[in-house]
């Protein structure tokens, strides 16, 4: 039963990221009908505006301490980062070690450019081209965006540690009546899953609750009736490409701890990611979530040492296996509109 449990926190662990990428993928392609395969960079460009926060916040400059001396006796110079000269020792420090949730707040405004732009710069004009065309140049720019990353910050992984107070493990069994250190968890991968509930939460209220929202959900289902009642849809479908891009780049921010950023981590989600899409239904969002986590703990359990040893390398195809038999019987998805992706 511990490892069951223990299999399930790593299922939402990865269903949370494949939901949250899902989600932005399935808000772009319901509103603007836009293959956008260079959605996993969106979550790459979040991970690396934490990156940026955390160098920024660590910018220093030298200064001679004169309590501390080398082995001849000579004054040390230490780096000192300009943010303790700002707000003090105590304060910088622990603002340095709140740099991945302080990224937030950078990383919002951020996205939501990236998106507006790209969609205005480059999307807009392939609205009514065949979806494999849109595939192409998203893919183009999804390489091209990685490309200028690795440039500026490397190929190798980057650590963005999560802050002191969430890196340790939570005896997660204790809490359910197991004994002592037979469910152990990690504490940030818990935050991460609380997050991706909040985010998922906050979109699907604001589609359903404001009058945004409400324009936006029937722009999807007759986009031409609303255009006909005067409502500019257009400019709200590019408002949604930027949430959509916010929502992945936030993703990005919070998985930095988990996996440290690297230029091809947007690659390495965008394959499953598209497949959660088509297994949940092209255009559903609640599918689109609902898959993300059901085939994140599908692939966990696949993941077991014992299923493995049965049925080697099962962990690397059990979700593709998945999208074939949901494709194969009910082509439109889990939660698909009818008529989508059936004819």
């Amino acid at each position: 039963m511990d490892q069951i449990i223990l299999q399930i926190l790593n299922g939402l662990d990865k269903g949370s990221a494949y939901a949250l990428i899902a989600l932005g993928l399935t808000l772009i392609f319901g509103t603007l009908g836009v293959v956008n395969f260079a959605h996993g960079a969106l979550f790459m460009l979040g991970a690396f505006c934490a990156v940026t926060v955390q160098r920024l916040l660590t910018l220093s400059h030298e200064v001679v301490d004169p309590e501390r001396t080398d082995f001849l006796g000579n004054p040390l110079k230490v780096d000192v980062p300009y943010v303790m000269d700002i707000f003090g020792e105590s304060t910088g420090a622990a603002i340095i070690d709140w740099s991945v949730p302080l990224a937030i707040l950078f990383a919002i405004p951020v996205m939501i450019l990236i998106g507006v732009v790209m969609e205005r710069g480059l999307i807009k004009h392939f609205y009514k081209r065949p979806h494999a065309d849109q595939i192409l140049v998203t893919f183009g720019l999804a390489i091209v965006l990685q490309e200028i990353i690795k440039y500026f910050y490397g190929a190798n992984p980057i650590q963005t540690p999560a802050p002191e107070a969430f890196r340790g493990s939570l005896d997660f069994g204790v809490w359910l009546g197991f004994e002592a250190n037979q469910i152990i968890y990690p504490y940030w991968r818990l935050v991460y899953f609380l997050f991706a509930a909040i985010i998922i939460a906050g979109v699907f209220a604001f589609l359903q609750f404001t009058t945004f929202g409400m324009v936006v959900r029937a722009g999807m289902a007759d986009r031409e009736t609303v255009g006909l009642l005067g409502i500019d849809i257009d400019k709200r479908f590019t408002m949604m490409f930027g949430i959509a891009a916010a929502v992945a780049g936030l993703a990005g921010v919070m998985y930095g701890p988990i996996n440290a950023p690297n230029y091809h981590m947007g690659m390495d989600f965008l394959v499953l990611s598209f497949v959660v899409v088509v297994v949940g239904g092209m255009g559903s969002l609640p599918g689109a979530v609902a898959a993300g986590f059901l085939l994140g703990i599908l692939e966990s359990f696949a993941s077991m040492s014992a299923v493995i040893d049965l049925i080697p390398g099962i962990n690397q195809i059990i979700i593709y296996l998945v999208a074939i038999v949901i494709l194969l019987t009910r082509p439109r998805g889990l939660m698909g509109r009818k008529g989508v992706m059936e004819d």
